[in-house]
């Protein structure tokens, strides 16, 4: 029998017997003995509640007279605890066979009835069933808790393959930003903004990469909270895009008190990929709408809406990461990294994104957050 996983020795399979007699207790010793499993011993149903208490256990046998405490109040006191419900119960009885007996043990949880004298043939295939079913179980838990580990570590590669690119990345902006004000010449000027924009472009998608890593490794993402007011950050944001999108049309309203005591830079992080999405996927000459209510005391809302339509079939997992190959027909990229970004952030504020789309009305990006 194998009892390695990928190289890793497997503990061994624990037998629970219970019985009063050191006979019985022998005969069923001798008859299960093999290298891959420890035989656990029990004299009466007190000491293999005792035992239950430490061991974890694949299968137990169970005599049903005993004096104290007989097979079927044993099995209902396992029955009865988390830990130890699962574990399935072969009984063992020297009475004859009784249908009122039968039941009853099936009625405390039992799998089998053994009458003896026991078949020894009939004993360990019994017990192969229930051996294979726990080393299944076994190296699946083993599989989970190394695949577990495998992308604990991969995620902790790309947090560090993110922050190691940011410097040479910073070294090349800088250069395209020298040459483009030492160089007048329009061929220098393209080229130096295309690197500039390109740079640009992969600086966010490294910021994704690490702000990934902190949801996933960190606990979520950190958050510097000040006095904040939202149509400020919206300012801010909206014209960078602007810069960007010179014929686009951006509509901003504020109804209420807009303030609050929350993370400005990551507010804008939020904004700019619901902005940047709407602009992207929405329908081209359409405005995009920022509203901001602040009418409620304890919280705020801001949504961003578009002309535009979000499959119905790709809304459910919209905030999942990851989501590479689903695209939208007829755009330039499918919606990214950038929304699981924004929501772990609306959630490190206590707060939730919902969208909502629809052909007859606009697709809505909805940020609901408390003030403090």
């Amino acid at each position: 029998m194998n009892n390695k996983h990928n190289g890793a020795d497997l503990p061994r399979v624990k037998f629970l017997l219970v019985d009063d007699l050191d006979e019985n207790l022998l005969a069923l010793s001798a008859l299960l003995q093999r290298d891959d499993v420890e035989l656990l011993q029990a004299r009466s149903g007190f000491e293999a509640l005792e035992l239950l208490l430490v061991h974890d256990v694949a299968l137990a046998f169970v005599d049903v007279q005993m004096p104290d405490m007989d097979g079927f109040e044993l099995a209902e006191l396992i029955r009865g605890s988390e830990r130890t419900r699962n574990i399935p119960l072969i009984f063992v009885t020297a009475g004859t066979r009784d249908e009122h007996r039968l039941f009853k043990g099936y009625e405390s949880g039992a799998v089998d009835f053994l009458y003896k004298p026991i078949e020894p043939h009939i004993l360990r295939n019994k017990a192969e069933v229930f051996f294979q079913l726990y080393r299944q179980k076994q190296q699946l838990a083993l599989e989970l808790r190394e695949r577990t580990e495998t992308l604990r570590l991969n995620e902790m590669f790309v947090a560090i393959l993110g922050h190691d690119l940011r410097n040479p990345l910073g070294a090349v902006m800088m250069a395209a930003t020298l040459l483009q004000r030492s160089y007048k010449e329009e061929v220098a000027q393209k080229a130096s903004q295309q690197i500039i924009n390109s740079g640009k472009r992969m600086a966010k998608l490294i910021e994704n990469m690490l702000d990934l890593a902190r949801a996933r490794l960190a606990g979520g993402i950190s958050l510097s909270r000040e006095s904040v007011r939202v149509g400020e950050v919206v300012e801010r944001v909206v014209q960078e895009y602007q810069a960007t999108y010179p014929g686009c049309v951006i509509e901003r309203r504020i109804h209420g008190d807009d303030a609050g005591h929350w993370d400005a830079d990551r507010l804008a992080q939020v904004l700019a990929n619901l902005l940047g999405n709407a602009l992207q996927h929405g329908t081209p000459g359409e405005p995009v709408r920022i509203v901001i209510d602040g009418m409620s005391e304890d919280r705020m809302v801001l949504s961003v809406a578009n002309r535009g339509l979000i499959p119905a079939a790709l809304v459910p997992s919209i905030f999942d990461p990851f989501r590479g190959g689903e695209r939208i027909s007829g755009r330039k990229e499918g919606l990214g990294l950038g929304l699981y970004i924004a929501q772990q952030i609306a959630a490190a504020h206590g707060g939730v994104i919902e969208v909502k789309s629809n052909p007859e009305d606009q697709t809505v990006f909805t940020v609901r957050m408390p003030r403090r």
